[in-house]
This record gives C-alpha cells, structure tokens and sequence, in this order.
C-alpha cells in the first residue's frame, strides 16, 4: 500500500512542477505579459500574467510595478496604490514605484497627494528629471505656476531638448508672474510705396486672474503723415486643462490710421503629443466690415517649436488667403529663443500692415520673412529684438519692399 501512496505522491509532485515549466519562468510571464499590453491592448490577460509571475516570484519588483501600472491604466487605483505599496514598503528607494505611485495620484487628480508623493521620491533622487517634471506639472495644476515655472526651468537647464519639458515651460510662463507691463517700438521704412517711414509704438499692461490673464493695451501710430491712437482689450480665459479661448475688442476714432473697430476670437487646445492647435475669427472695420478666418497646427520638438498657420478673407466673391510658418529655437528657458517667420498675404493680427486689408479689391501680393530675437535676464526682464522684409505689392503688378524693425522690453512683477 504504501509503495502505491508514494508513486501517487511523487506522480503528482511530478504533474505540478510539469504544469509551472509549461507556464514558463517569472521572467518569461513577465514578457509575455508586457507584449499583451502594449501590442495586444489586452489588459485583462497582462493583469493575470503578472499575477502567474508574482505567484512565482513574489519579491519580483518589476513585475509588481508593472501589475500597479496595469491597475491604474484600468481604473482600479485602489489595486494599484496597493501593489505599489507592496514595493515601496522593503523598497522606499525604488524609484519605479516612487514615481508611478507619484503619477497615480496626479491621474487621479489627487494633486496634494501626488505633490506629497513626488517630494517623497525627491528625498531619493533631487536632481531626477522625471520626479521634477511631475512635480511641475502637479504645480501647474495647483495653480502654483511660481513654482512651477522654477521646478521646469531646472530640467531645462539640464536637459534643454526634453520637448514635455519645453511644452510645459512655455505654457506656465505666462501663469508665472501676476502683473506684466511691455513697451514695443516698430519703425517701417518702404523704398517705394511711401514717402515717409511708420512709427508704432504700443504699452500694455497685463494681469492674471482666476479666470486667465487679461490685458489693456493702448497703440500709436504715425502712418500716412498722420497720428493715431488705438485702445484694445485682450482677454485669455482658461476653460480647462486641454482649452483656452482668446477675445479680443479694439476700437479708434482715427479711422485710417487704425482700424475703427476690432475683434477676435480663438480657441485654443494643448494637444497630446506637444501638439497644439487653434481655430476661431478677425473682425475688422474702416467703414466696411472684413471678416477673416483662422486656424494654425503647432508642435514642440526637443529645443523647437514649429507652427503653421492660416488666415482667409472672404470679399467681393473671392477669398484671399495669407499662410505663415514660425519655427523658434529654444536657447535656454522659455523667454530665451531665436525665431523664423517666413509667410505669404496679409494678417489681420499684424499691426503693421492691418490697415491695408480692404483697401482694394485686388488681391494684392506679398511674401515676407522675420527674424527675431527674444532674451531674458534676471529672469523677469525680458528684452525683443525682429527684423523684418516684406515684398509688397501696393498696386497691380507694381511692388515694393518694406522694412521692418522692432524692439520691445516686458517686465514681470
């Protein structure tokens, strides 16, 4: 009887080791269980893999990390607050589960506890580009666009191609500092179309809300041997974390000059990826009204930022179209840049040369190229410097070339 027991016993034993080789080794179930996810999709069969590979290995880290990642990208953080809970409890250094325990709370829009968490790994790694570039973005969240906009222009320093980073810097800058107040000055020369060169100057002040940021401007200009003054309010309200629309009203009483009436609106998206677009409409009146349609593709690129946008006039059964492409080289933070802008038509957001649209209901041509400049110091100063050239033609079949400079000081307080 007990020769038969132990033939069971190890027959058995024999069967059990026969079906674990056959689910392969931790590490194969491991394997198996990311290319479930990222190739398949299949969430449902990585979480079951993982659980096979953990059941082998339960001190396997990475395989727990990976389960708590599984559970947050399915909406169970309760599962994965406790797998990565597992980890950091014999290792409070790992920096896999810091962060993603980190990135968890930020998902889920616990931003106090994800900014807790975030320090927590900090302690670990300081200088970590990662845990700094979460930390900015739970700032930015928190509305703490302050320090948020020190936290990213540390990872810039470091890492000035890391394009989330550039994306990131760019969009708090603005929220960073609560009063802004700017001086430009553009002097326009033409080598025929005009006798006499342009002179603009403008003053804004800009302050941030709750809402967004809102700014008044008042703009003089001595064109065509006259002087003239414009008055605008611009306003950039914050809709949510992906959306935010620009409007925008403009009005004065000396028609030529400047328009007599402005508007505008845009929506704008930050997009995945650091893509972002916008979408909306130019009104514009010298008695009679223009009415222009805009959209534009943007997207940062490591040290780059690249746009491309449109404008359509409708007029006289006939539209006419102006294109313009941007690309900036990011040098250092976010106000630190060198830009090209190379574009075809006329803008109705160019101050300069606004008040030619509807002049004519010849559609007149044009091709133009800007380089500029734009350079912080002391980190709220900010110094503008462009140089323009625009091949114009003023009348049918007769052209001109107009140049531009331009120079501007912002101070943030």
């Amino acid at each position: 009887m007990k020769p038969k027991f132990y033939l069971l016993l190890f027959s058995g034993l024999l069967f059990s080791k026969l079906l674990q080789a056959q689910d392969g080794s931790a590490d194969e179930l491991f394997t198996q269980a990311r290319t479930a996810a990222f190739e398949s999709k299949d969430y449902p069969k990585a979480i079951a893999l993982s659980k096979k590979a953990l059941a082998k290995s339960p001190d396997y880290a990475d395989v727990r990390i990976f389960l708590g990642r599984l559970y947050s990208w399915t909406k169970e953080p309760d599962s994965a607050r406790q797998a990565f809970a597992l980890v950091l409890v014999k290792h409070p250094d790992n920096k896999d589960a810091q962060l993603a325990n980190a990135t968890l709370e930020f998902w889920e829009d616990n931003n106090e506890k994800a900014l807790l968490n975030v320090n927590k790994g900090l302690t670990f790694y300081p200088s970590d580009d990662d845990f700094l570039l979460l930390k900015a973005k739970i700032l930015n969240s928190l509305k703490k666009w302050k320090e948020a906009n020190i936290t990213i222009e540390e990872v810039l320093k470091r890492s000035p191609k890391l394009t989330e980073a550039r994306t990131l810097a760019v969009r708090v800058r603005e929220n960073s500092s609560k009063n802004r107040i700017g001086l430009n000055y553009d002097f326009v020369y033409f080598d025929k179309q005009f006798d006499n060169p342009w002179h603009i100057v403008n003053m804004d002040y800009s302050r941030q809300t709750k809402l967004g940021s809102i700014t008044g401007r008042v703009n003089y200009a001595n064109r065509f041997n006259r002087n003239g003054l414009q008055f605008e309010v611009d306003a950039y309200p914050r809709i949510s974390g992906t959306f935010q629309a620009y409007i925008s009203g403009g009005y004065s009483s000396d028609v030529g000059v400047f328009p007599h009436y402005r508007a505008g609106f845009s929506l704008y998206a930050n997009l995945p990826e650091s893509f972002e677009a916008e979408a909306g409409f130019r009104y514009l009146t010298f008695g009679e009204s223009t009415w222009s349609y805009t959209a534009s593709i943007g997207k940062y690129y490591k040290s780059f930022w690249f746009n491309f946008w449109t404008f359509l006039t409708p007029s006289n059964d006939q539209v006419s179209q102006s294109f313009a492409f941007t690309t900036r080289y990011y040098f250092g933070g976010a106000d630190d840049y060198f830009s090209l802008r190379m574009g075809t038509g006329l803008s109705p957001d160019d101050p300069q040369n606004n008040v030619l649209i509807g002049n004519t209901t010849y559609k007149l041509r044009s091709n133009n190229i800007t380089l500029g400049y734009r350079k912080a110091f002391k980190s709220l100063n900010v110094i503008i410097v462009n140089l323009g050239l625009e091949h114009q033609e003023y009348r049918p079949n007769t052209k001109g070339n107009q140049f531009d400079l331009g120079i501007g000081y912002i101070r943030r307080f």
